[in-house]
């Protein structure tokens, strides 16, 4: 069966000089204040679309490796994924890094470093991403 998730954004004024916020509707899980400065420099403080892009990536690559270990009998303990989405002015989105780390019992590095590998091109949101240049890093414990 299908899902449709919603968000709305909200903006009032021109790019460099306006605001808005952005809500997180069907989870209810928040309302994010954004604007172009906190889009284009670092900062803490309201929240950006890279942000939410990588937290949609690393929410989904998590479940899509997890799904993928568990399928080949190896459910995995823990798994803690970062992305680092990077944003040029003027150019785009230019690059997502994704950090796992993984906890499971029973493969080897190799094997899950091959299905961290996989994952990253097959997790929907990756697909979704793919005009979106991805690294992984791979870190496991076994």
């Amino acid at each position: 069966m299908a899902t449709t998730s919603t968000a709305r954004t909200t903006w009032q004024g021109s790019l460099t000089e306006g605001s808005g916020e952005t809500t997180l509707v069907t989870s209810g899980a928040g309302t994010f204040g954004m604007t172009w400065q906190k889009r284009a420099e670092s900062g803490s403080g309201g929240t950006n679309p890279e942000e939410l892009l990588a937290a949609a990536l690393a929410t989904c690559y998590s479940m899509a490796l997890s799904n993928a270990l568990s399928k080949a009998g190896t459910p995995p303990t823990s798994l803690d994924t970062t992305v680092d989405m990077t944003f040029q002015p003027g150019t785009g989105i230019t690059g997502a890094k994704i950090t796992v780390s993984g906890a499971v019992p029973g493969i080897t590095s190799e094997t899950f470093t091959e299905a961290a590998e996989k994952t990253k091109t097959d997790c929907p949101v990756s697909q979704a991403l793919s005009g979106v240049d991805k690294t992984l890093e791979v870190s496991f414990q076994g």
